[in-house]
């Protein structure tokens, strides 16, 4: 992340959305390559491409406006999106003899914190293809009603993650936010209004990944990494026998023992916070990983608390909503109302609010460990010990480990060559819906929640 977040800033600026075709044509002939040069991923398929490809000749001749809610465990997953637009779905319309006007692409939501950690130059591309930036953890109401408008009257349709952020696991998904059905109900109304006879969709897509050859090796030698760096020894032996999972996984175990153990230290020494004994812990239960579980819980929660206390917030809601908010509330004291004519601020002015963004975002540290884990359920591996599975579980504790040390690279280790399965469900109807919402706010707010939860049912599907 940039020097510039420990200062403080005038306000994000909303970054417009600014669609340039020759961009898109050089991003989809470029592709291919950059995914193989850029990424492990060397395969990617999908499975029910013919309902994409049934949804854009609706599309294009306005039957239809729809929004793709994709899964969101890798920072990869918007390369894998528009490899299906650009490469599987143009294939599969050559193939059914379906004349589809191109390109093929998807507008697009995206985090507006991206562009402060990968750099200013993604919000000039992001913009470039189309997207538009909203701010979480907060009501963005410019970027809700630039997200509105593109999916009411965009050239293309719409492309969001409901789960809002990535939870590095393939086959968990995070509690949906309930935003992506509200832009459904959204434009539903916008239609209404209009007097337009379009349907409204949400077509859930999933998106997994695997190793083409399980790298036991790989995460064994990145545990040997992990193990030195928390103070464990390693042992030559143990890493001489590496072929499978039960060799590894009472490592893991160890690892993230250890780990807890340091965390708990640094939380009730210098924090002051009680967290339950781990004996006493281990003896009311007896199984060692919902021991682990327990733990982990108890110590998200303290760390969040640390950050919720210095900003004066209330600890309502589940962990992903907790975190939104503390981060939202740090943007806040960063990126100030206050500093925008810096001109007339004095010296001491601008010291007094580095320091606070200084501050707050030595708050946020606390909240950024939470978020790493806000999935992890201490069973995932034992439930289906898969090496995909267990390296997820692994690069996990590497970013943990990595945020400890302060270090700020956002790539991860890849441990050997992937491959994505791309699975695109039935679409959810918001025009049947519209009738329930336009009720009243209480039945609004229902049918919103109703369209989450079939929307979540519908993605744990295609897993």
């Amino acid at each position: 992340m940039s020097d510039v977040i420990y200062q403080a800033q005038p306000p994000l600026e909303f970054i417009p959305p600014a669609f340039n075709p020759w961009l898109l044509k050089a991003v989809h002939l470029l592709l291919p390559s950059w995914i193989r040069w850029q990424t492990p991923i060397t395969q990617i398929e999908a499975d029910n491409v013919e309902v994409l490809v049934d949804l854009y000749r609706q599309f294009q001749e306005g039957k239809v406006r729809f929004l793709l809610a994709f899964r969101h465990p890798k920072t990869d997953d918007p390369f894998c999106l528009e490899y299906l637009l650009s490469q599987l779905v143009p294939k599969v319309a050559r193939e059914q003899g379906t004349a589809l006007q191109y390109p093929i692409h998807a507008h697009f939501l995206y985090d507006r914190g991206i562009p402060l950690w990968a750099g200013s130059h993604v919000g000039w591309i992001a913009s470039r293809l189309g997207g538009t930036p909203i701010q979480r953890g907060k009501a963005d109401w410019t970027g809700l009603r630039s997200a509105r408008e593109l999916f009411a009257n965009g050239k293309f349709p719409m492309a969001a993650a409901p789960e809002g952020a990535t939870n590095g696991l393939s086959e968990i998904i995070s509690p949906l936010e309930p935003g992506i059905a509200q832009l459904g109900f959204w434009c539903a109304e916008d239609l209404h209004k209009a007097g337009r006879t379009e349907q409204v969709l949400i077509v859930p897509v999933g998106i997994k990944y695997s190793y083409v050859d399980a790298p036991w090796e790989a995460i064994a030698n990145l545990l040997s990494e992990l193990e030195a760096a928390s103070g464990l020894p390693v042992n030559p032996r143990e890493q001489a026998n590496v072929s499978s999972v039960e060799s590894l996984y009472p490592r893991l175990l160890t690892l993230a023992e250890h780990l807890l153990s340091l965390m708990e230290k640094f939380y009730t020494r210098f924090y002051h916070q009680k967290l339950p004994d781990a004996q006493i812990v281990t003896g009311e239960i007896t199984d060692r990983n919902e021991v682990l579980a327990h733990r982990l819980q108890a110590l998200l929660n303290v760390a969040l608390l640390i950050s919720e206390q210095y900003f004066d917030l209330q600890s309502k809601g589940n962990l992903n909503d907790r975190c939104r908010r503390v981060e939202q509330v740090g943007w806040n004291y960063i990126f100030r109302e206050d500093f925008k004519d810096a001109k007339t601020l004095s010296d001491i002015e601008r010291a007094l609010g580095d320091r606070v963004a200084e501050e707050a975002n030595a708050r946020m540290w606390h909240m950024r460990l939470v978020e790493s884990f806000v999935a992890v359920s201490g069973n995932y591996i034992r439930e289906n010990p898969t090496a995909e599975r267990f390296a997820e579980t692994t690069l996990i504790l590497w970013q943990m480990i990595g945020k400890i040390k302060g270090n700020r690279t956002v790539q991860r280790p890849q441990l050997g060559k992937q491959q994505v399965k791309i699975s695109v469900g039935e679409p959810i109807s918001i025009s049947e819906r519209y009738p329930a919402y336009k009720g009243n706010r209480l039945s609004a707010k229902q049918a919103v929640a109703d369209v989450t939860n079939d929307l979540q049912h519908a993605m744990e599907s295609l897993i």
